[in-house]
């Protein structure tokens, strides 16, 4: 068997979001047709919403269904910018997901003006640096909730009561926040949230954004009417529904499941602790219960990567968006983490269906793998 601790990048689809989808797949028509399927299909649309907005203590129309997070960053991001016309400034961290950092680099590239606020070592944002960073003509600051790589969480409502005290739309991308945190947008305080179904047991190509009333929004794309106006397109029907079911088994089972996350989560830190010059990042308490960040020197992550999946233990080198990319973590480098170190970094992250077996192989493969890689360089 395989022990998989990569769930930050994405989880096991559960077995009641599947029997959700199929249920949902025999409303097989366009749920904007009027006849008597295409209103099945509506019905089953319509559950879906309901289910969402219910779980995030929402109203229904607050709810629009996406492809994912990025999408749903990007709508938050671009939308605002389109919906004010004239080039304005916008506010965000150093820390946030390249989904949010790209569409605002877009912008800067067309006239927009941007500040990145800086973190502390742990990968923590001050409230009040954002709010220094705020001007007359801020449309937006976007400011994650939880970190994808180190897990830190960000002091979110804090930041939005500053925000919106000079009436500053506020953003947060709490995609890894779904399934390890209560989420509600009102709680936060914020005004556009994001949530993504596959990182906590939905299916992949599944997002949502929570738009507070009254708060506008430009589109990304055009052609139609659908999801309140914000996305054209026919709705996937099966996704919407089982991400509603995923949500619902998250928020009903969250207790359980943070506390079995923040067990195992222990029992790595403890058990990777005698690698010689482990270093753990982020933050000791404003953290998810479910992503252990370790940097480890004198190992190439990747090489480990590698070398622990011929082992059957499936890691990250971080996130998995930027898997490809040559650079260390530009999260890592705003913490202040050397290139060296942070070139060395691996990321477990655990889930609601993670197993005892799956961190005792984890904890014999990784000192092995470290100790092997380490013998290649000398």
């Amino acid at each position: 068997m395989v022990a998989y601790l990569d769930n930050a990048a994405t989880t096991r689809l559960h077995p009641e979001a599947r029997a959700a989808m199929e249920r949902a797949a025999d409303s097989f028509a366009n749920p904007s047709s009027v006849h008597r399927p295409g209103r099945e299909a509506r019905k089953a649309l319509d559950a879906a919403r309901a289910k969402a907005a219910g779980v995030l203590g929402a109203a229904p129309e607050e709810i629009c269904f996406l492809s994912g997070a990025t999408e749903a960053d990007n709508l938050a991001v671009l939308g605002t910018a389109r919906r004010r016309g004239a080039p304005g400034h916008l506010v965000t961290t150093a820390v946030e997901h390249s989904a949010v950092l790209e569409p605002c680099r877009h912008l800067r590239a067309n006239g927009w003006t941007l500040d990145v606020v800086s973190c502390d070592a742990a990968g923590r944002v001050a409230p009040d640096a954002v709010a220094a960073a705020l001007r007359p003509d801020t449309a937006l600051v976007s400011v994650m909730l939880a970190n994808n790589e180190t897990g830190t969480l960000q002091p979110v409502r804090e930041i939005a009561a500053l925000c919106r005290a000079r009436g500053v739309t506020v953003h947060c991308d709490a995609a890894q926040a779904g399934g390890k945190l209560r989420v509600r947008p009102d709680d936060l305080g914020v005004d556009l949230l994001t949530l993504s179904a596959h990182k906590m047991h939905g299916p992949r190509g599944a997002g949502l954004l929570w738009v507070r009333a009254g708060v506008a929004l430009q589109p990304l794309l055009f052609g139609g009417g659908h999801e309140g106006g914000l996305r054209a397109g026919t709705e996937n029907v099966v996704a919407a529904a089982g991400f509603a079911a995923a949500l619902e088994v998250a928020e009903r089972d969250l207790d359980e499941n943070v506390a079995r996350m923040e067990r195992l989560r222990g029992r790595l830190r403890e058990g990777l602790a005698s690698i010689p010059g482990l270093k753990v990042n982020g933050h000791d308490t404003e953290r998810l219960p479910s992503v252990l960040s370790v940097s480890i020197p004198d190992v190439e992550a990747e090489a480990a990567v590698l070398l622990l999946d011929g082992k059957r233990v499936c890691v990250s080198s971080g996130s998995a968006c930027m898997a490809a990319s040559v650079e260390p973590s530009h999260v890592l480098r705003a913490m202040g983490i050397p290139d060296a170190l942070a070139r060395g970094t691996l990321r477990l992250s655990v889930a609601a269906d993670t197993t005892d077996d799956d961190v005792a192989k984890a904890l014999e493969a990784i000192p092995d793998a470290v100790a092997r890689l380490r013998s290649l360089r000398t």
